[in-house]
C-alpha cells in the first residue's frame, strides 16, 4: 500500500522517539504490551486505578509522547464503495443505512494488535453497515476510546468508517458532570481545546471521528449551551479533516438527560450541530414518523437518524417492529442502529465455541435464516438486514486478490502449510471478503457454503462448500468494477477434500436482468487435481468491465462433495513488493518484544517469523503496521540467540525478500 501522508508522520514521530544506530546498538526500553488508547477529558478520578488501568487526560495528549502510536495507528485509506444490483428484491441501495456500535474488548488491557486466540468478534459482514462505532468506556477506567488499529484496517478495506466514543456515563454508573465540564472547556480565546484534540487524535490514528454520548445527569441550560457550541466546534474542525461526528440522544437543550426516542425540539440543535444522530431505543411508530418528516423540514436526510435497536441481549430474538424502521411497501422511515450485534458470538458457550461457530451465528444475524441473501425466508421474523439493506463492495482496482482470511484462526497456513498452530485474532489481515453471503444459483439442491477453519491455503480460513450436487451450482463470490485488459487473468486456487467436482471460473461484464438473478456468466474450464491446484485463466473474449466473479461446480458423480476455495487473484501482471528495511528491537524485557521498521511501499501487510536451529520457520504475526509487539518468546533448543524474518507481502499476496534481526537472550 501506498504510505500516506498520516503514516509517514507516525513513522517521523516514531523515529524521533529512537536513536539512530544500528540495531544490536541500540539502547532498548522495556517491552510493554501496547494498548488500545483510552482517557478522561481532564480530570482524573480520586484515588488510585485498579490493576491494569491507566489513568490519562486527553488534555495532556500529544502524538509526539505517545509511546504506542505506531502499534495504534490505522494504515489503510477508507476504500470508496459502490452498490452492485440488489441480491433480492427488498434491498435497497438508497434508504436506511446501518450503524452498528460494538464493544471488541475491554475499555482496559485491549490488545492494540490482536491476541493469541481465535475466539474474537471478527467483524465480516461489513457490506451491509455505513458507519461503525467502537464502543465501551467506563467511569473507572476512561472514557474516551479510540478504536484498535486491526478494526479501523479491516473496515477501511471494506468502505466503513470507523468512530471513536466519548462516554459520559449516568451517575448510576459512576458518572461525574465534572468530567462533562472538562469536555466542553473553554479556553481564554473562547474555543474549545478538546475538540481540537479529539481530531488530532482521529488524524493521527487514523479513524473517522467521534461518537458523542453524554448521559451524565445534573447539568443546566448553561452546561447545554457549552456541549452545543463544543459539539459545533468539533464538527467544524472534523469535517476540515474528512471525519464526521454522531450525536446519541441523551442530554436535551437544559443540559438534562432524558431520552426523547425521537428528533424533536429537545435535541434538535445536538442533531443540527451533527452528521447524524441515533435516535434512542423509546421510540415508538409515531416517533419515528414525525423524526422522519421534522429531519426533512430541516433540510436534513431521515437516514440520518440511526432508529436504536438493542440485540445486545436476545440477538436475532430481540422483538422489533421492522414495519416502523424498513417497511417492505413504503419508503423506509429512518435508519437502523445496532447496539452490541456481537451478541452473536457472546450468545455461545465461552468454553465451547468455535470460529465456525460464530460465523454461523453472524451470517444468520446478517443474512437470515435461510443463508442466503438471494432467497430470503419471508417467514423469518428476524428481518435481517440483507433483506432491506443493499449490500456494497469495494472491490474496483487492479491488481485485486483474497485468500478468504476472516481475521482469526486456529492456525496459521501458507501455501496449504501450517506455519503455526497457534490460535490467533488480527482483523488487520482480514481480507476484503464476499458482500453476498452466501449466493448460490442452482435447479437442484443446495449446498452448504460457510467459511471454514480446519484448512486453509494462507491465513486462518477458506471457503468450504458442503453438500450433494444433483445439479449444477454456480457460487457468487465477488461484486466487483474491475477493467479488463487483454493481459488481465484470473488465478483460482481450490482443492477438493471429497468427491469428484468439475470447476469453472464464472465472470460476468453486465449486471443480472433482475435483482437475485444469475449474472450473465462466462465460464472458463479451471483444472482439478489431487491437493491444492492453482489456476491461471485467461479471460479470453471478454471487454468492458468485470461486474461478478464466482464459480460453477458440477458433480462428476452423485456423491457428497466437499470442496474449497482457497484464493482468487485478479492482475495484469506479477508484482512483487520491495523489500522493509531498518528491521529493529526497540524494546525488550526477557521474552518480551518491540519490533519497529520502516514500511515497504507497495505492502498489503508485513509478516513476521522466526527462524529456528533446525531451518524451519514458525510464523509469529502479521500487522499493517510499522511496528509489532512480540510476547513470551522463550529460548529454542539450547539457542543463544533468537532470529527473526519479516517480509512485506503485497496485494497478490507474493512476498518480499526478506529483512532480519536477531535477539540475544
Amino acid at each position: 500500500m501506498k504510505p500516506t501522508r498520516r503514516t509517514v508522520l507516525i513513522a517521523a514521530a516514531t523515529a524521533a522517539l529512537m536513536p539512530s544506530l544500528p540495531a544490536e546498538a541500540a539502547p532498548k526500553a522495556a517491552a510493554l504490551q501496547p494498548y488500545a488508547s483510552y482517557w478522561y477529558p481532564d480530570s482524573l478520578p480520586a484515588g488510585s486505578p485498579g490493576t491494569g488501568i491507566t489513568w490519562r487526560s486527553l488534555k495532556s495528549w500529544r502524538p509526539a509522547d505517545d509511546a504506542d502510536l505506531a502499534f495504534n495507528a490505522s494504515t489503510v485509506p477508507l476504500a470508496p464503495r459502490f452498490t452492485p444490483a440488489p441480491a433480492n428484491t427488498t434491498a435497497r441501495s438508497d434508504q436506511a443505512r446501518i450503524q452498528s456500535l460494538v464493544s471488541f474488548g475491554p475499555t482496559a488491557s485491549n490488545p492494540s494488535q490482536g491476541s493469541a486466540t481465535a475466539d474474537y468478534y471478527a467483524l465480516t459482514h461489513w457490506a451491509y453497515i455505513d458507519e461503525l462505532v467502537f464502543w465501551g468506556g467506563s467511569s473507572s477506567e476512561g472514557l474516551i476510546l479510540a478504536p484498535n488499529a486491526p478494526i479501523v484496517d479491516a473496515a477501511h478495506r471494506h468502505g466503513v468508517p470507523v468512530l471513536g466514543n466519548i462516554f459520559l456515563p449516568p451517575v448510576a454508573y459512576g458518572g461525574q458532570l465534572q468530567w462533562t465540564r472538562d469536555l466542553v472547556q473553554k479556553d481564554a480565546a473562547g474555543r474549545y481545546p478538546l475538540a481540537d484534540r479529539l481530531v488530532a487524535v482521529a488524524a493521527a490514528y487514523g479513524f473517522d471521528g467521534w461518537f458523542v454520548n453524554a448521559e451524565t445527569s445534573g447539568g443546566n441550560t448553561a452546561l447545554a449551551t457549552d456541549m452545543l457550541g463544543f459539539l459545533r466546534e468539533l464538527k467544524t474542525l472534523a469535517r476540515a479533516k474528512g471525519q464526521r461526528v454522531t450525536w446519541y440522544d441523551s442530554m436535551t437543550v437544559n443540559g438534562g438527560v432524558s431520552w426523547q426516542g425521537a428528533l424533536n425540539s429537545q435535541n434538535e440543535p445536538f442533531f443540527q450541530a451533527a452528521d447524524d444522530m441515533f435516535v434512542d431505543f423509546r421510540w415508538t411508530a409515531a416517533k419515528l414518523t414525525s423524526s422522519g418528516q421534522r429531519a426533512g423540514q430541516l433540510g436534513r436526510s431521515r437516514y440520518e437518524l440511526w432508529a436504536g435497536v438493542d440485540v445486545e441481549s436476545n440477538g436475532w430474538n430481540s422483538s422489533v417492529n421492522w414495519d416502523v424502521i424498513v417497511p417492505r411497501d413504503k419508503a423506509h422511515v429512518v435508519s437502523v442502529g445496532f447496539y452490541r450485534p456481537e451478541w452473536t458470538r457472546n450468545h455461545l458457550p465461552a468454553d465451547a465455541r468455535t470460529p465456525g461457530d460464530f460465523h454461523a451465528a453472524d451470517d444468520h444475524f446478517w443474512t437470515g435464516r435461510s443463508l442466503d441473501p438471494s432467497r430470503p425466508d419471508t417467514a423469518d421474523s428476524w428481518r435481517a438486514p440483507a433483506v432491506s439493506v443493499a449490500d456494497r463492495s469495494t472491490v474496483t482496482s487492479i491488481p485485486f486478490a483474497s485468500v478468504f482470511n476472516t481475521g482469526h484462526g486456529l492456525r496459521w497456513y501458507e501455501d496449504g502449510q501450517v506455519t503455526s498452530d497457534a490460535p490467533w485474532n488480527h482483523l488487520g489481515l482480514q481480507d476484503r471478503l464476499p458482500s453476498r453471503r452466501w449466493v448460490v444459483h442452482t435447479d437442484g439442491q443446495r449446498p452448504a457454503v460457510t467459511f471454514d477453519f480446519a484448512a486453509a491455503w494462507r491465513g486462518g480460513s477458506s471457503v468450504l462448500v458442503d453438500g450433494a450436487l444433483d445439479r449444477p451450482a454456480v457460487l457468487d463470490v465477488y461484486a466487483t468494477r474491475l477493467p479488463v485488459t487483454a493481459d488481465t487473468v484470473v488465478e483460482l486456487t481450490h482443492r477438493a477434500d471429497a468427491g469428484a467436482v468439475k470447476v469453472e471460473l464464472a465472470v460476468a461484464t453486465a449486471e443480472p436482468t433482475t435483482p437475485g438473478a444469475t449474472p450473465p456468466y462466462t465460464y472458463y474450464p479451471v483444472t482439478s487435481g489431487s491437493g491444492w491446484q492453482t489456476t491461471t485463466v485467461r479471460l479470453t473474449g471478454l471487454t468492458g468491465t468485470v461486474r461478478a466473479i464466482g464459480v460453477r461446480l458440477t458433480a462428476a458423480g452423485t456423491g457428497q462433495v466437499r470442496w474449497r476455495l482457497g484464493g482468487i487473484a485478479v492482475r495484469n501482471a506479477p508484482q512483487t513488493p520491495a523489500a522493509p528495511s531498518g528491521l529493529r528491537i526497540t524494546g525488550a524485557s526477557g521474552g518480551d518484544l518491540r519490533l519497529a521498521w520502516n514500511p515497504a511501499s507497495g505492502a498489503r501487510h508485513h509478516t513476521l517469523h522466526r527462524l529456528l536451529p533446525d531451518g524451519t520457520r514458525r510464523f509469529l504475526g502479521g500487522t499493517c503496521q510499522s511496528a509489532y509487539f512480540l510476547g513470551g518468546l522463550k529460548p529454542e533448543q539450547g539457542e543463544q540467540e533468537a532470529r527473526f524474518e519479516l517480509h512485506a507481502v503485497g496485494e497478490l499476496y507474493t512476498t518480499s525478500a526478506p529483512v532480519t534481526v536477531t535477539h540475544r537472550w
